[in-house]
């Protein structure tokens, strides 16, 4: 090697590494040459879709989405003896999602643009070529179809020497095979997700590199200091979210982890609530959001026994429910002790949560409580607190025995259907059997010369003026 070649490969080396950075220009320790990674910068909007072949998958997995990035473009090179002055760089090209006649047409530019050169130093208008022009030089455009050619390598060569490959873009077209060319595929599968994860990548390190303002605390920060809300494009700073959230997992809100923004309805991923909040504070929320996820499910229900609470899995059509954890075995109408075909014996208090939350639940909620609880337990519940309230209302109940007594007409002195005991309907007092109108007599009585009071005769309010 000439000392002016040495120098020559030298200085073009360190050059691209102070112009690039680590992630785009890698150079060898072990012989001079290199790694070079080009991302090339796609049009807004552009659309990706792959369709493997018989081919390359037994089991054809599909792909389409907008993406903003796609798996860079690889160009391994090693510099001989006499480069730049007689020799080019020798390389290799690789990709995952340009096909082998594709990149064996990139490879034939990179040979004419050596030529160009004319014994110069290349590797820098290579890169600016690969970075600038593959996209236009390849007449790729959105919607862009990828399709692979077996895995692992370069396209077959047939026996005449040109490959049957054709190219993602148009028509199949017969290309001169080129070692050089690599698609650098091991499956459908893992392209996909080699796609999507380098997608999502590239998109966390831009965000991560611009400043936003921060709504809550007016403060502008970087993207590395936010978070980004991808339904609704919103950013919020991670101190701000922090503060919020805590409130709200504290409170038991873990459904209402969403955008701060008014109206909006994108919520916080888990993976961004676990990185806001921390270990301790997220596992109150998981176990929280699970909870609540299983109490909108009409075939779970909680163990009635307060020590244990385990979530059960009901039966279809019926009504036994047997705890995995305590062995208990209730009925999942009434929460009691399971008893058979017998009737269930709910309490009124209980009875009247279940009109109350029936009353008050939307349709959707209405026909989940009928699913749960059956109709007829809903239906019970109405009809015997309306009977109930329409008892407390319009009836009072005998001060001796509790049999409720409706008064329709007469004075207030009345007489229990059931003990047959005589009491006051203004106080409930109980009356003497042997004088019962002496409460009314007496001046020292709450309910004195009031034995008629709210009776009336021809529309005249009737007042008693002289002793019954």
């Amino acid at each position: 090697m000439s000392r002016e070649d040495k120098e020559a490969q030298e200085d073009e080396l360190l050059a691209l590494a102070s112009i690039y950075s680590e992630d785009e220009f890698k150079r060898s320790e072990t012989a001079p040459g290199g790694e070079i990674c080009v991302c090339l910068d796609l049009p807004p909007n552009f659309s990706a879709a792959i369709r493997g072949d018989s081919t390359a998958a037994a089991h054809t997995e599909s792909f389409e989405d907008i993406v903003s990035f796609l798996p860079p473009v690889i160009l391994n090179f090693e510099l001989p003896p006499g480069y730049p002055s007689t020799d080019p760089p020798a390389f290799t090209l690789s990709c995952k999602w340009l096909s082998p006649s594709q990149l064996a047409l990139l490879c034939q530019r990179l040979d004419d643009l050596w030529e160009e050169y004319a014994g110069g130093v290349v590797l820098f208008a290579w890169m600016q070529f690969l970075k600038e022009g593959t996209l236009e030089y390849l007449k790729i455009n959105s919607p862009y179809e990828i399709q692979v050619y077996g895995f692992g390598s370069q396209c077959i060569k047939n026996n005449s020497g040109i490959s049957d490959s054709c190219s993602a873009t148009g028509p199949a077209e017969a290309v001169i095979w080129d070692k050089r060319a690599i698609q650098d595929v091991e499956s459908v599968a893992a392209l996909i997700k080699c796609i999507f994860d380098f997608n999502e990548a590239q998109q966390k390190k831009c965000f991560d590199s611009k400043s936003y303002m921060c709504n809550i605390c007016f403060s502008e920060k970087l993207g590395s200091e936010c978070t980004h809300f991808k339904d609704c494009q919103h950013v919020y700073c991670n101190a701000c979210l922090k503060d919020y959230y805590t409130v709200q997992i504290q409170d038991g809100q873990v459904q209402a982890l969403n955008c701060p923004e008014p109206k909006c309805s994108s919520v916080a991923t888990p993976a961004q609530v676990k990185l806001l909040v921390g270990e301790e504070l997220f596992s109150r929320y998981d176990r929280l959001l699970l909870q609540s996820s299983l109490d909108l499910m009409a075939d779970v229900v909680y163990c009635p026994r307060p020590n244990c609470q385990t979530p059960v899995m009901l039966e279809p059509g019926g009504t036994m429910g047997i705890c995995s954890n305590c062995n208990y075995a209730f009925c999942t109408l009434c929460k009691m002790t399971y008893h058979g075909v017998s009737a269930c014996k709910l309490s009124a208090e209980k009875l009247m949560a279940l009109r109350n939350e029936y009353l008050e639940a939307d349709e959707a909620g209405k026909q989940f409580m009928e699913k749960r609880y059956g109709k007829r337990m809903i239906q019970k519940a109405l009809e015997e607190m309306e009977s109930k309230e329409w008892l407390e209302e319009n009836a009072k109940s005998c001060p001796r025995c509790g049999t409720n007594i409706q008064k329709t007409e007469g004075c207030n002195k009345l007489t229990c259907t059931g003990c047959k005991q005589y009491f006051c309907w203004l106080c409930l007092g109980v009356l003497s059997r042997a004088n019962p109108y002496s409460h009314y007599n007496d001046p020292s009585s709450a309910c004195f010369n009031q034995l008629f009071l709210g009776m009336e005769v021809d529309g005249i309010p009737l007042i008693e003026d002289e002793q019954h």
